[in-house]
């Protein structure tokens, strides 16, 4: 299976002023398998050491000597280290929180070692632990498999090639096929075990199986590694995206959760949910100009979950109405299109915002800034009104608005609307 951020790694590797590698991201995103892949077919030799099921490394961090530490990993993985020759990797290193803290040691005496670490639920620990590297320390952030990573697994090589090359209005001859790999991309996400069975088997009972698998992975981490006074807050807010976002306003509102519930009482649950990587938060801005960071509300924002087949696992979404009749599409006021808008965002690291003014009902689905600031507004069908986003064009003309919709390719004067299958693509490498 291939994955784009490998490039990342590969980059990483080749840097002149590299750093230990922190590899980052939820659960089951693929995160051990692309880093034995990278160590397999990048190095001479691959160093592998996973914390939780070795307990000497319990016991190895007495002091921060580096080669110490490197006769240590030679000998638990039984593989000889040589600088700039060998990967060595230490997973699940939210187990040995001193492991992380000798990445410090690894950047300041020893930077000939290219080493990577991992974990489940790490973001968890960086955010409550101590002696975090600061500074010392290179990050990749994994995510789920994108449209494009899910068709190549498809085998549908040709066809990105095709929507590389940028010949925008040349690939609405090719829409009926992209659209029925976008249908199964809904039901399947991009969760790396889900991908691969549905290539292997085609089973799409299966599919749900390991959604709901996953899922109730999850639940089992809440139970674990939330605090008791939090645990019944973070079920409570997991429980409750998906009624949040079916909603026309997808704004997370708290009373919704609960009644009279507030901020304050929710705050800790849903950075717990962050921290583990299982939630994107989407936060307002007032004013849609640059830079937006400086228009932010703290305290309006939508929540999304990790993965698009997750989302319909969670709502027991049917098969038939994905690759069939298409309810997914246009039912539950679009939620399945943002969450998947959101996710070709995410996976090239943008910071993304929505927009929504106040006494009006006129709200932006996403605002983007790259060298200019894209409104976005998202279209589950080929409906092309787009009320929200010539409002806001006619107060500034500097606006590049977009539309992501199941329609084709088509510049317009003031608009772009985009095909919901390019939209990653155009994001990256088009007109923005």
């Amino acid at each position: 299976m291939e994955r784009t951020a490998y490039k990342e790694f590969v980059n990483w590797k080749n840097k002149k002023n590299r750093k230990p590698l922190i590899v980052n991201g939820a659960r089951q995103v693929g995160k051990t398998w692309l880093l034995k892949e990278f160590g397999s077919k990048e190095f001479e030799s691959f160093a592998y050491i996973n914390c939780d099921d070795t307990p000497e490394m319990k016991n190895a961090f007495s002091d921060f000597d580096t080669e110490r530490l490197i006769r240590i990993f030679s000998s638990l993985s039984g593989v000889e280290i040589s600088p700039e020759k060998t990967l060595i990797v230490l997973d699940e290193i939210q187990e040995v929180p001193l492991a992380l803290t000798s990445l410090k040691y690894f950047c300041e005496n020893a930077n000939e070692y290219h080493i990577a670490v991992a974990g489940s639920l790490l973001g968890i620990g960086l955010h409550e632990g101590t002696g975090f590297p600061v500074g010392k320390v290179d990050e990749i952030k994994l995510y789920p498999l994108s449209f494009e990573e899910f068709c190549n697994a498809l085998g549908k090589r040709q066809l990105i090639e095709q929507v590389k090359k940028h010949r925008w209005n040349e690939l609405s001859t090719l829409s009926h096929t992209f659209i029925e790999l976008l249908r199964q991309y809904y039901y399947v996400g991009g969760m790396p075990a889900v991908v691969k069975d549905y290539c292997e088997n085609q089973n799409l009972t299966a599919v749900r199986q390991i959604q709901n698998q996953i899922l109730a992975d999850y639940k089992r981490d809440f139970s674990k590694h939330v605090p008791k006074e939090t645990l019944p807050k973070v079920n409570i807010v997991w429980e409750a995206i998906p009624s949040q976002l079916a909603k026309e306003n997808k704004k997370f509102i708290y009373s919704a959760i609960k009644k009279g519930a507030r901020a304050k009482e929710f705050e800790n649950a849903i950075q717990w949910l962050l921290d583990a990587g299982l939630v994107y938060k989407v936060p307002r801005v007032a004013k849609i100009e640059k830079p937006l960071k400086f228009y932010e509300d703290f305290d309006s924002f939508k929540l999304f979950v990790v993965d698009l087949g997750l989302l319909g696992a969670m709502v027991e979404v049917l098969p038939k109405d994905v690759l069939v009749n298409a309810k997914a599409f246009t039912e539950y006021k679009g939620c399945f299109t943002e969450q998947y808008v959101l996710q070709e965002l995410m996976t090239l690291g943008q910071n993304v915002y929505y927009y929504s003014k106040e006494n009006s009902t006129l709200e932006i689905d996403f605002i983007i800034q790259k060298d200019e600031v894209y409104p976005i507004e998202v279209k589950a069908e080929e409906n092309l009104r787009s009320k929200s986003l010539k409002a806001v064009y006619e107060n500034n003309h500097a606006l590049k608005p977009c539309r992501f919709s199941m329609s084709d390719y088509r510049e317009q004067d003031w608009l772009t609307n985009v095909p919901l299958y390019l939209a990653r693509e155009w994001i990256k490498e088009g007109s923005l």
